[in-house]
């Protein structure tokens, strides 16, 4: 039995470091996992990163496609808008915005939770971004940058050809709508942001755009999924909902991490060795693609201890285990999306009369080895 929602199959740990038959290799245990993630002599892959990597050599890349000494100093200069005492500054936006999707929930009557939750991953991420002098429709524009379907791009096919220029379209659309307007604001007067940061480190609009687009799939897309992840958990377990209303900030946040170890949003992780990387049980040769099971390394039994495929908080595991990456590629946005998470939920959970009306639709994104839910339904009961 598992207290899993999202069935992703493999659930045993197995062999912690594997060989795989296309010369790739796969870690599914905890340890080997984190020394992986840790290991400086890695770099990233995945995340169309082969796409970047095409990009023209004068063009910055994003800070989640760098990696060495220039990642390192990026993540040290913007760690200030993401630590605790920052973080618990977002603290009355967040609870502002939650009031205002739950008015929308009274005054539709019924609504589908993944578009109350994506508003609410937008607004709490353009804020620390700096992304809040927007044109209406940023919720329409994100959407179609980050479709339910992804195409495939290139100039081989038609479909691939179509995904290219509906790309550019919508990359357009999202500069001229949210990301001019954010840095015409600031050239006139810098604020404490990141696209003040980024100006100040001289970087071309092109630039800036690339890494808010960065950060709006790493705080916005997968925080939408967490949240309906988690109701769904809870409109279908009374003794885990009631739990966590009971519980005072400290208790309920250790709920969620909890919920995002059994459950990562993004369950796979790779990275290319640069030298040959010795693990726990395995030596990985250079150039080498590691995909890391994040999904599986989070039930190693010898870490989650006994039946980890239950839903037990108070476990005795670091937050969320691997769910949000460790060593230099960490989410810097982790509290972030807990804290949100947490305050939007303990206040729809708590409306009288609210409920479930459809269990969400579950599909998976392999590209980027996540999960999306769409079609929960919630209401309140007359």
């Amino acid at each position: 039995m598992t207290a899993r929602k999202v069935d992703r199959g493999d659930t045993e740990v197995g062999c912690p470091v594997r060989r795989d038959a296309d010369g790739g290799w796969t870690i599914t245990g905890y340890p080997a996992g984190r020394a992986l993630l840790r290991e400086s002599a890695t770099v990233q892959a995945g995340l169309g990163v082969e796409t970047v990597d095409k990009m023209p050599a004068s063009i910055r890349r994003p800070v989640l496609y760098r990696d060495g000494p220039e990642h390192r100093e990026h993540r040290r200069q913007t760690a200030r808008f993401f630590t605790p005492r920052r973080v618990d500054s977002y603290r009355g936006l967040m609870e502002h915005v939650a009031d205002e999707q739950i008015a929308r929930l009274r005054a539709a009557g019924t609504v589908d939770l993944a578009d109350l939750s994506f508003k609410l991953a937008i607004d709490v991420t353009a804020a620390v971004i700096g992304l809040t002098e927007s044109r209406p429709g940023i919720q329409r524009r994100l959407e179609r940058f980050f479709p339910e379907k992804f195409g495939r791009p290139g100039f081989t096919s038609v479909n691939g050809i179509y995904w290219l220029f509906r790309q550019i379209a919508n990359w357009s659309r999202i500069y001229f709508g949210d990301v001019r307007p954010a840095v015409r604001a600031r050239r006139t007067e810098r604020r404490d942001d990141l696209i003040s940061h980024l100006l100040d480190e001289g970087c071309k609009n092109t630039e800036i755009l690339g890494e808010c687009l960065t950060f709006a799939a790493a705080g916005m897309v997968t925080t939408r999924e967490f949240v309906v992840l988690v109701a769904w958990h809870m409109f279908t377990d009374d003794a885990l909902r009631r739990k966590y209303l009971a519980a005072a900030e400290p208790e309920r946040l250790g709920i969620l991490h909890e919920i995002i170890r059994l459950e990562p949003v993004i369950g796979q992780l790779r990275r290319r060795t640069t030298a040959e990387v010795v693990l726990p049980g395995a030596v990985v040769p250079k150039d080498a693609v590691v995909r890391v099971q994040l999904c599986t390394a989070n039930l190693d039994p010898d870490v989650a201890g006994a039946e980890p495929l239950d839903l037990c908080p108070g476990r005795d595991m670091p937050d969320g285990g691997l769910s949000f990456g460790d060593g230099a590629h960490k989410c810097p946005g982790s509290h972030v999306a807990i804290m949100e998470t947490d305050i939007f939920l303990s206040k729809l959970l708590a409306v009288e009369g609210i409920q479930m009306v459809s269990r969400p639709r579950v599909t998976f994104k392999e590209d980027i080895a996540t999960y999306e839910l769409r079609g929960m339904r919630v209401s309140i009961a007359a």
